[in-house]
């Protein structure tokens, strides 16, 4: 939710925002180790920014867009009550964190000047309404204010619409679109996912291993025609083989070694809470 609610007023930006604050900062720090790894760590999080609306284009072009393309996604119905509420009640806790962020920047200062001693008492400097992380004159950002420019555009673009649609009362006829000549439009002849994610997927094709094998069966009779086509992809990660295999090899080295000692038997269970209790007591004592 952090990720397609990053845009005001909504509490994605304000994270956001606070975090390329700090990015900015980073020329004060005394450590050049930090100095230089900050502006890295701001160029990944606006990439993966950019990556996460790309994302939820892709699946609102899919589920939203898109036609179905099973009987039983035709015959799907609107969520219970009770699961819109809870949804609606979590957007509600993000637009209020994003309106009003310097009230939760004020209270996850305390917890951090109680761990850390510091904390941000410059965010509140200048009043509820503006949220100044370093100083008034470095940066500010007004949540209430943007929420109120938005409402302001939305209502303009109300008026305008009102005045200018058509008078009277116009009929609407829906009919089939205009197909050149072809045949009429299926659900298998729409974006799929992988076809969303083609401009990405070749872009970070170093960093992935793409399996992909297309398999064409000829109508009987005709060789050049393909009765059917089908497409199959698989992208795996080079990271994972590298990083999380050898960790999971090892962890699960470790539980079966761990796991000689859970022998069954009544007494060793025994055996090991009193040599526990012994040792818990000569740390304490």
């Amino acid at each position: 939710m952090h990720q397609h609610l990053g845009l005001p007023p909504f509490n994605g930006f304000v994270s956001e925002w606070l975090t390329f604050q700090t990015a900015l900062q980073a020329t004060s720090l005394d450590s050049g180790v930090l100095r230089a790894v900050i502006p890295i760590a701001a160029a990944v999080l606006a990439l993966t920014g950019a990556l996460a609306a790309a994302c939820f284009v892709k699946v609102y072009g899919i589920a939203f867009l898109g036609r179905p393309r099973s009987r039983r996604v035709r015959r799907t119905r609107e969520a219970s009550r009770g699961m819109i509420l809870a949804q609606a009640l979590l957007a509600l806790f993000c637009l209020l964190a994003g309106v009003l962020p310097t009230f939760v920047v004020a209270a996850l200062g305390r917890v951090s000047q109680g761990i850390t001693d510091h904390g941000l008492p410059s965010a509140m400097a200048e009043g509820w309404l503006w949220l100044t992380p370093i100083s008034a004159e470095t940066a500010s950002y007004g949540a209430p204010l943007v929420l109120l420019g938005i409402l302001l555009a939305l209502g303009a673009w109300a008026i305008v619409y009102r005045f200018m649609r058509p008078r009277g009362h116009a009929t609407l006829t829906r009919g089939e679109t205009w197909d050149c000549g072809f045949g009429s439009p299926t659900a298998r002849m729409q974006y799929t996912a992988s076809a969303f994610a083609q401009p990405i997927r070749r872009i970070f094709s170093p960093v992935w291993r793409l399996h992909e094998t297309v398999e064409r069966e000829p109508r009987p009779g005709l060789p050049q025609d393909a009765k059917q086509i089908r497409h199959q992809l698989h992208a795996e990660d080079i990271t994972w083989g590298w990083i999380y295999t050898p960790i999971t090899r090892l962890l699960h080295a470790a539980a079966r070694r761990v796991g000689r000692i859970q022998t069954g038997h009544l007494r060793h269970y025994l055996a090991y809470s009193f040599l526990t209790l012994i040792l818990l007591l000569w740390v304490i004592t």
